[in-house]
């Protein structure tokens, strides 16, 4: 809203009447303003109030434990430099209400990714006091909704799930405002670190600890945040969790991320949950195998690769047998395709013979193509099954439960092209790093499924190692794997299992009493 209502918050209902009713033309008929007659009419109603939120309460039993909570969701500003809001972002926030000291309660800020991708994905997946219905592997069933998330993380941290610009609910209000401002690598983080900034002071959170958690993408938005929120707002965080994370702008020394070297530990994984692997190698756990695996793709497999054409004969056949020993597909595609098989063509032959597809951002998922020939599968056989399971959920509980009614459609995925994310002085991990460095508080957890294919479990080790190559930060870093995929926690025993590391996680990362220092070098003799 502009003008004389800019900036006030009302009533859900109210909000949303007013709003249509301020911007709709004046006919001298109050029932225009609740039965639009034109088109031009209904794209009013369609139309973001920028300040307004509705708030509920409720309970649920964690870990045995009854939990009061009391749910907010609605929109919150982003300002442009003249003051007026530009966009509004649809948040959803969830409160513990029988904390009496917030100064001690942790404040969770979570992001997914795309970068068009809606909250909906962790906020009905994984930490929230909600979680959509689906079965223990996390396929979809009718009736499709919401049930109480008994593994919520709502125990010990408040949690707030924020829809950036054009995702979920969130729009740009202002015709005239620049896309630039928003659809970036580096304006993202800017402007959504303003409006964390302004959230954190509303709710009167500044003395809690902070923590940002993001998904795929969403990781590379942390990471950005974390150092955008410590050098420009002056708020330091106590953690920050990378779920399934990108490459976060590296560049090191060796391969970069998400190089085909560094996928055959899943394509290992993938056959091995397919039964595809040869059977001295089925018969063995991945946590036994999985290491040898790493292991050799970084000490024998890369400095083949790296020899390119000049690679022997013998070598390379030698190679190309334990590539394909270890992803379950043929020697002769190995070799065919210069020792490095693409991950879209892994996807499409290791079933082949079945007249399956497998998943990309999760391989349990199995698909079914035109036609069994081609180089890569049709569609992302996992991604429409999540698609099926959560958009009805999300819709249901924001509408119906809540009570947030609109016109608009939730954008699973928004529109946000062009997105000038090759900034090549864009480096995500370094300001992350940076961020550690100055912050002895800082702590960093990585969560990664073996089965994921897009954003793989070793290349996200790979990332954390190489964010910090002094190794001085790597006592603050964490990974922990599971077996499951990119959505990790839609499996019913890693759901369980991924938020008792960040319960486990915040424990770790609260200082207590101790100072935030690196303490003291003592001088030589002793001394003062």
């Amino acid at each position: 809203m502009t003008g004389w209502l800019a900036g006030v918050r009302f009533p859900l209902r109210v909000g949303l009447y007013l709003m249509c009713f301020l911007l709709l033309p004046s006919t001298g008929r109050a029932q225009d303003a609740a039965m639009p007659s034109t088109p031009s009419e209904v794209e009013v109603e369609r139309s973001l109030p920028a300040d307004v939120t509705l708030t509920a309460t409720d309970e649920v039993v964690v870990k045995g434990v009854r939990v009061p909570y009391r749910v907010t969701t609605g929109t919150q500003p982003v300002y442009g430099d003249d003051g007026k809001p530009d966009a509004a972002l649809y948040f959803t926030y969830y409160e513990r209400t029988d904390v009496e000291d917030r100064a001690r309660r942790p404040l969770f800020i979570s992001f997914n990714g795309g970068p068009g991708s809606g909250s909906l994905w962790m906020h009905l997946g994984y930490t929230s006091p909600k979680q959509l219905v689906i079965d223990d592997e996390g396929y979809p069933v009718q009736p499709y909704g919401v049930r109480d998330n008994p593994h919520s993380i709502i125990d010990v941290a408040d949690i707030v799930y924020v829809n950036p610009v054009n995702t979920g609910f969130s729009r740009i209000l202002d015709p005239e405002a620049d896309r630039e401002t928003f659809f970036g690598a580096e304006p993202d983080v800017r402007y959504l670190a303003q409006w964390i900034d302004l959230f954190v002071s509303r709710q009167g959170r500044w003395s809690s600890p902070k923590y940002l958690i993001g998904e795929s993408y969403g990781t590379m938005r942390v990471a950005g945040l974390a150092g955008q929120l410590q050098n420009a707002h002056w708020m330091y965080l106590n953690g920050v969790i990378l779920v399934s994370p990108t490459g976060l702008g590296l560049d090191p020394e060796g391969p970069e991320p998400r190089a085909t070297i560094l996928k055959l530990p899943y394509y290992t994984a993938a056959a091995h949950y397919h039964g595809k692997l040869p059977p001295a190698l089925q018969s063995r756990g991945l946590e036994e195998l999985l290491p040898e695996v790493e292991s050799w793709a970084l000490d024998v497999y890369l400095p083949a690769l790296s020899r390119g054409g000049s690679l022997d004969d013998a070598t390379r056949r030698e190679i190309a047998g334990r590539v394909a020993a270890y992803s379950g597909l043929s020697e002769r595609t190995v070799l065919d395709h210069n020792l490095a098989v693409p991950t879209s063509y892994f996807w499409k032959d290791l079933l082949r013979e079945e007249g399956y597809t497998i998943g990309r951002l999760d391989s349990r998922y199995l698909g079914v193509d035109r036609q069994n020939a081609g180089d890569s599968y049709d569609y992302p056989a996992e991604l429409t099954s999540w698609n099926h399971a959560f958009a009805p959920a999300v819709n249901q509980y924001l509408r119906e439960d809540l009570g947030f009614e609109t016109d608009l459609q939730y954008y699973l995925f928004g529109p946000v092209r062009p997105w000038s994310g090759g900034d090549p002085d864009y480096n995500g991990g370094e300001r992350l790093r940076q961020a550690m460095a100055q912050n002895p508080f800082l702590h960093v957890m990585v969560q990664s499924g073996y089965y994921d294919g897009a954003t793989d479990y070793f290349t996200a080790k790979y990332v954390m190692w190489n964010m910090d190559p002094s190794g001085r930060l790597q006592d603050r870093m964490r990974f922990e794997g599971y077996y499951s995929g990119h959505m990790m926690y839609l499996r019913a025993e890693d759901l369980e299992a991924s938020n008792e590391h960040i319960r486990e996680f915040v424990e770790e990362s609260l200082p207590g009493d101790r100072p935030a220092s690196y303490g003291r070098i003592a001088p030589p003799g002793g001394g003062p």
